[in-house]
């Protein structure tokens, strides 16, 4: 069974950094794109980076500068790297990754709580 478990979430005062892991586990023969969401309350889930297994990247507007996404191809994982946090940051940041089993699948994490406080 494919999955993928995040860890890194947590409490941190506005202005302060957070690191978010994420590892796809099970029989994977290829990943594509893999990226983190976020979803605050009350609102939709919403872009916050991409990147392809060239490193291609891509951010949302609101991050860019503070935010930076990295991937190991050899370890099937992805990090985002968040400083600068400010309030409006916080949310539930949810894993992503398109990848091959038997067939092309989005699969997403179970999701981690960022909390930023002013």
């Amino acid at each position: 069974q494919v999955q993928l478990v995040e860890s890194g979430g947590g409490l941190v005062q506005a202005g302060g950094s957070l690191r978010l892991s994420c590892a796809a586990s099970g029989t994977i023969f290829s990943i594509n794109t893999m990226g983190w969401y976020r979803q605050a309350p009350g609102k939709q889930r919403e872009l916050v980076a991409v990147i392809t297994p060239g490193g291609s990247t891509n951010y949302a507007d609101s991050v860019k500068g503070r935010f930076t996404i990295s991937r190991d191809n050899n370890k099937n994982t992805v990090t985002l790297q968040m400083n600068s946090l400010k309030p409006e940051d916080t949310a539930v940041y949810y894993c992503n990754a398109h990848l091959f089993v038997r067939q092309w699948l989005e699969v997403w994490g179970q999701g981690t709580l960022v909390t930023v406080s002013s």
